[in-house]
């Protein structure tokens, strides 16, 4: 591999990764698994799953659905998965590929293509801390609480596979896409189970594609084009936004500092556990669409927790309205009128006994969702017994808020082309905000690399 090129990696905080794929043979229609994060509220989904897997290799047997984060048997799985990841090495299941990067082509029922880029980024620079000023930096706030279970799970793993999605501000479109007028090595060509489209990936080993894919980053991250592009003054370069698996990328970070206490410099500058595999996309992708996460409730009395939510919006100098609607057609000709009022909230909510819209003057967020967000927050730390879900789809809200004793909230899309200057502007976006087109479009597990 070439120094010199390497070197224009690492100053924008990548690292040609050793990539790991399933042997020649191996149906990849069966060893790739969506991201671990979905579905959480659907458990016959994941049931499907293990019936299409059956005894096959697959990635569902070395990654653990976080529907079953609060099983019993928790410790057991744990265990399976990193017992798993070695046989699956030792047996070669799993085989390294000369170093370079994996160009991705996913069709999808929804789009007819999304492209990718499958790098690893280093831990170094990056954190998801608010405020951070690195240039790899979190959209969303990170759940520290959220961490621990995850940290167990990756902590004795040898290999990780990402479900991570990270955006790029690329609207010439300089990175990506000209690499698909290359003809490069294809290594999986594939149908995705359970709905999730067909994907192509591609083998990017050669110096002439790799000094291309270095030196369009280095052109992003120059300090003169990013502060014109935004028009600020700031220094601090954002050339990597997270997109999804935000939580799974800070698992990676912790593991990563409590690990380097104990290396000497030149261990940490080898170390594979300072890296992590994400897939690289331009937020300028025709393919890329930006879909909003709703929320459901469940075990909660809604007229209580409506009343609450008025009580917090008038304790907050805003005005509180509440209209429900005899049917969905009413609601919706009615939202669509209220949302011409750019400066008030709507959110469309479910619940047993029908639809309706809350209103909010003068709120004190920019954003429909960091309203909702904080509200819910506060109601649901002072009543335990309440879980929420992040949901994708209106239908699966419909369904779960219509049930009895839950809530389901509608919230509306984010827009893209503001995305990156939000960030760098305003700091991390409340969480679970936007999601990266539906639940079948997230990524599916495929590649993998050697962390220890």
């Amino acid at each position: 591999m070439n120094s010199k090129i390497e070197q224009q990696f690492a100053k924008v905080g990548i690292k040609i990764p050793e990539i790991l794929l399933p042997k020649i043979g191996t149906d990849i229609s069966k060893w790739a698994v969506v991201a671990c994060d979905q579905y959480t509220s659907e458990p016959n989904y994941w049931k499907q799953v293990e019936n299409i897997v059956g005894t096959s290799p697959s990635t569902l047997k070395i990654t653990l659905p976080e529907i079953y984060l609060e099983h019993h048997n928790i410790e057991d799985r744990i265990i399976k998965i990193n017992k798993t990841m070695k046989e699956y090495l030792s047996s070669k299941i799993l085989e390294t590929i000369p170093q370079g990067f994996i160009l991705i082509d996913r069709k999808t029922s929804h789009v007819k293509s999304r492209k990718g880029l499958i790098v690893a980024l280093d831990l170094e620079k990056y954190n998801y801390t608010k405020g951070a000023k690195t240039l790899i930096r979190a959209t969303e706030g990170t759940i520290v609480e959220r961490l621990p279970p995850r940290i167990k799970i990756r902590k004795n793993a040898s290999i990780e596979l990402p479900h991570i999605m990270v955006l790029i501000d690329d609207p010439k479109k300089t990175l990506i896409e000209p690499l698909f007028k290359i003809k490069h090595q294809k290594v999986y060509d594939t149908n995705l189970m359970m709905n999730g489209g067909h994907i192509k990936g591609f083998h990017v080993k050669d110096d002439k594609s790799l000094k291309r894919i270095a030196d369009a980053l280095l052109k992003l991250a120059n300090i003169k084009t990013y502060t014109k592009k935004y028009n600020i003054k700031d220094k601090n370069v954002l050339l990597f936004a997270m997109g999804d698996g935000n939580h799974s990328l800070a698992t990676a970070k912790a593991i990563w500092e409590e690990k380097k206490k104990k290396l000497t410099p030149i261990q940490k500058k080898n170390s594979l556990a300072r890296y992590a595999l994400v897939e690289l996309v331009n937020v300028h992708d025709v393919g890329l669409q930006f879909e909003p996460i709703h929320r459901v409730l469940f075990n909660v009395d809604s007229m209580k927790l409506l009343d609450a939510f008025k009580e917090y919006c008038t304790k907050n100098k805003s005005v509180f309205d509440n209209q429900t609607f005899s049917n969905e057609k009413k609601l919706n000709n009615a939202l669509k009128k209220l949302m011409k009022n750019k400066k008030q909230h709507c959110i469309k909510y479910v619940t047993p006994m029908g639809h309706g819209i809350i209103i909010i003057k003068n709120p004190i967020l920019n954003l429909e969702v960091g309203t909702l967000q904080a509200f819910l927050d506060e109601y649901i730390k002072n009543n335990p017994a309440i879980k929420i879900d992040y949901i994708h789809g209106d239908d699966v809200v419909s369904k779960l808020g219509s049930k009895d004793n839950n809530i389901g909230f509608y919230l509306p899309i984010m827009h893209k082309s503001e995305f990156f200057k939000t960030v760098i502007v305003d700091g991390a976006l409340p969480r679970k905000t936007f999601s990266m087109g539906h639940a079948n479009e997230k990524r599916y597990y495929l590649e993998a690399r050697k962390i220890k």
